[in-house]
């Protein structure tokens, strides 16, 4: 059990409610634990905590694009890894279309989040119908294969040696957010039975980062039937019913879709602006000392970002302040509609984040820049 030396105090002028109705001319800033789960400080600045001139050393913000990728082959190992630690790999891939191989990861589950196209997921429980906005759940050692005629861009996220798990609700509950009967599993149907032939078919298995090929005489997707536990479930998106408080801006916490060990993944989708007048509009200004935070953007505009298009990333490193670009700070009591468009997939990394050659490739190295006024 966790104690930290934590008691409340109040200095000079300070908002007695965190997000809200704010000292005339200031700017509040969170220092959080635990990625706002934990003990946290609001402080209330004359002016914004991004201001800075020069940022210089590994701790500056970044940010990548991955439509200046090259597809990337037909096999889920061939996906760009743009970053990782020794909890996660967090890859980019570029299907063009079927896969010729089955794909069977050892060294952790795997999270797959389809950002464009569609087709059919043939794994050991069954067969999917897979589309964009889709988050398939692959628990480890699950053996599969994708079959699409266009080509499929995807982010695979790994949780190396772990499990993914669904978040606590806690105090609103368990079918607060997305009710678990909303998950899909795969089915063995139709279009399963007729995939099961006696053509070769090679297995490429991934232990340790090492691939190993076996090949068999026949497809091994062959079950009949199953029951159990554990199994892959998909859910997309647009499934989503996302906490919200007409008189509070919520932390990306409250946006929880899976949880691993060390790290977590969150879904940004559209939901409308809080409506109190004294409650801040835009995400805070914070130092979420804990994580290294990245996003990539999905669909729509981020309306906290300028400059940002879909199959961006950006990445945060623990350690310094970041919050709303200047636009989106000035736009924040005018936002111009009733609430975002915004769609997003947030990893919270408890572990340092290395960055891959591909990610360096298509850098923006502007990004840091993008918060001067």
């Amino acid at each position: 059990m966790k104690k930290w030396i934590s008691f409340p105090r109040v200095e000079g002028r300070a908002s007695r409610q965190a997000h809200a109705d704010l000292p005339e001319g200031t700017y509040e800033r969170e220092l959080g634990k635990e990625g706002f789960f934990g003990p946290a400080t609001h402080m209330y600045h004359k002016r914004p905590p991004t201001g800075w001139t020069s940022f210089e050393g590994p701790l500056k913000p970044r940010a990548f694009d991955t439509a200046k990728l090259h597809p990337n082959g037909s096999s889920p190992w061939q996906a760009a890894l743009l970053l990782s630690n020794p909890q996660v790999k967090f890859r980019y891939w570029e299907l063009p279309g079927a896969m010729p191989a089955l794909a069977r990861n050892s060294d952790g589950d795997e999270l797959m989040f389809i950002h464009e196209g569609n087709g059919d997921l043939y794994c050991d429980y069954g067969h999917l119908k897979i589309r964009d906005g889709d988050y398939i759940m692959l628990p480890r050692g699950t053996l599969w294969r994708i079959e699409s005629h266009e080509s499929i861009k995807a982010l695979l996220i790994e949780a190396t040696n772990d499990s993914y798990r669904l978040p606590d609700r806690g105090l609103v509950g368990p079918h607060a957010i997305f009710d678990e009967a909303m998950l899909d599993v795969p089915k063995i149907d139709e279009a399963f039975e007729a995939q099961q032939t006696d053509d070769e078919w090679r297995i490429e298995v991934k232990r340790r980062g090492e691939i190993t090929s076996i090949t068999y005489p026949y497809n091994p997707l062959d079950a009949v039937g199953w029951h159990g536990t554990l199994l892959p479930v998909r859910i997309n998106w647009r499934d989503l019913r996302p906490l919200m408080s007409h008189r509070y801006h919520l932390p990306p916490s409250a946006h929880t879709t899976f949880v691993a060990s060390r790290f977590v993944i969150c879904t940004f989708v559209p939901r409308p602006f809080e409506s109190d007048e004294g409650a801040i509009k835009v995400p805070f200004f914070h130092n979420n000392d804990d994580f290294d935070e990245v996003i990539f953007y999905h669909r729509g505009e981020f309306f906290s970002r300028d400059n940002i298009h879909p199959g961006m990333i950006t990445l945060h490193p623990c350690g310094f302040t970041h919050g709303p670009h200047p636009k989106a700070l000035g736009n924040m009591l005018k936002q111009g509609g009733p609430g975002t468009n915004e769609v997003a997939v947030m990893m919270d990394s408890r572990d340092a984040l290395e960055v891959g050659d591909a990610a360096g490739a298509v850098e923006w190295a502007g990004y840091v820049d993008s918060w001067r006024a």
